[in-house]
């Protein structure tokens, strides 16, 4: 019966273990970094921002149109009077009033002006900061999937240090079987084996790390993600024949923070003009209909208690002048507070210049010495592993301990886990600087 059981878990586990692998997708980068900009909540929330901010321009253009207002009214008046005989009658009444009214600004200032170009310029620096996040999402993507791919390589050479292990352990086995080896060889190597597989396990753990951090970023399920797996060209170094200069002065006409900086600026200067018109004088045209229906009771002589109705119908229009004389210092502290902010938007875009020129130069920097550390890699690669397979024969000849062949082991797995990690390095910080330069970030395989 434990048996059975046994089998039907080990079943049930299978079942399962399919149905996660049908859920998993296998993910290339352009289709994590097109459904993170799609997707991602943070975004989202500033597309709303974005429309948000486009109402402002609607009410802007609304202010060049004339209002329009209805309005109605119904009363009742209870009492009574003394009519022309001397005697008292009732003078209850009802009366209903309807009117319509429009006005239209004929000038005030060029107000209305200023204050539709504002609005569209911020509706423009919103646009732009939906730009700058959606290329920080793009960066972080990018990083992370590289990390993934990172690790999956780490975990290949990590695999290629335990199958040489356990070559090993079978073949000194043998030679321990026939008396050749000591046993102590024996254990040396298997103890070897042992740190070899622990560092698969560390590997592969790091693997899982990346993959989750990946599905976090693009707001998925854990275990729902796996990405392409692809070999990755050394990336190319040709960005480096540019200056930090160079690359600055393209990235400083093209990149959202600066152009939003730029157009605060812009909605800033707008602010001033808008508090100074409202130092002019204002002209407005109004014009209004109104019609009055009042129903009387009792108000005649010869039929005191039949009902009447009068109508009034009246029209009105003019003109209305509005001429600030004094405020309080209103006015005067608006142009004076808008006059700060565009001081102050004007040290915000020589800040964001200065951040950006200040991030091109460490990331050139970085990139420069990436490229160094890479190639330092690849020698010691090759020197390594020259020395791994001359040790190895020795090993193989008996002429050296297991302990002298596990070091020269041991540091040909440290050479070439440092030749990976130094490989996606110099890749990422070249995607970087190519990006700012404005090339598209594409993977290469």
């Amino acid at each position: 019966m434990k048996k059975y059981y046994f089998i039907l878990l080990l079943l049930i586990a299978g079942e399962l273990s399919a149905q996660n692998n049908e859920n998993t997708k296998i993910w290339t980068l352009q289709e994590c970094v097109d459904y993170a900009l799609k997707n991602n909540i943070s975004i989202k929330q500033s597309e709303l921002d974005k429309q948000n901010q486009y109402q402002n321009v609607i009410n802007a253009k609304g202010n060049f149109l004339p209002n329009l207002n209805a309005s109605a009214s119904q009363n009742y008046n209870f009492g009574s009077a003394i009519d022309v005989t001397g005697s008292r009658v009732s003078s209850d009444f009802r009366s209903n009033s309807f009117g319509v009214n429009s006005s239209v600004v004929l000038f005030d200032g060029f107000a209305n002006i200023y204050t539709l170009n504002q609005a569209k310029l911020s509706y423009e620096v919103q646009n732009a900061n939906v730009q700058k996040m959606r290329n920080d999402i793009t960066l972080n993507i990018v990083n992370n999937y590289l990390q993934i791919l990172f690790a999956n390589e780490q975990i290949k050479i990590a695999q290629f240090q335990v199958d040489i292990s356990k070559s090993e352990v079978d073949r000194v086995a043998n030679l321990v079987d026939v008396g050749v080896r000591p046993k102590g060889d024996l254990l040396n190597i298997k103890s070897t084996l042992a740190n070899d597989e622990q560092s698969l396990i560390q590997a592969q753990n790091s693997l899982d790390i990346a993959t989750l951090r990946l599905a976090q970023l693009l707001q998925l399920k854990e275990g729902t993600i796996e990405i392409q797996e692809v070999e990755i060209k050394t990336a190319s170094a040709a960005i480096l024949a540019n200056s930090a200069t160079q690359i600055y002065e393209k990235a400083v006409v093209s990149f959202p923070e600066i152009k939003a900086a730029e157009l605060t600026i812009q909605s800033a200067d707008k602010g001033i003009r808008i508090s100074k018109a409202n130092y002019l004088p204002s002209l407005s045209f109004n014009y209004g209909l109104n019609t009055t229906y009042q129903h009387r009771q009792g108000a005649i002589d010869i039929f005191p208690f039949s009902e009447q109705m009068d109508n009034n119908l009246g029209h009105f229009f003019g003109f209305s002048l509005n001429v600030p004389i004094f405020n309080r210092f209103q006015f005067r502290t608006n142009v004076n507070r808008a006059e700060i902010n565009f001081e102050k938007a004007q040290y915000n875009l020589e800040s964001e210049q200065l951040r950006l020129r200040e991030s091109i130069q460490n990331s050139y920097t970085d990139a420069t010495l990436a490229a160094k550390t890479y190639e330092a890699a690849q020698v010691s690669v090759n020197a390594q592993t020259e020395a791994f397979n001359y040790e190895q024969e020795r090993f193989k000849e008996g002429t050296t301990t297991p302990f002298d062949f596990n070091q020269i082991k041991n540091r040909l797995f440290l050479a070439q886990s440092q030749e990976i990690r130094a490989k996606y390095d110099f890749v990422f910080k070249t995607k970087v600087l190519e990006f700012y330069y404005g090339i598209p970030i594409v993977i290469e395989n």
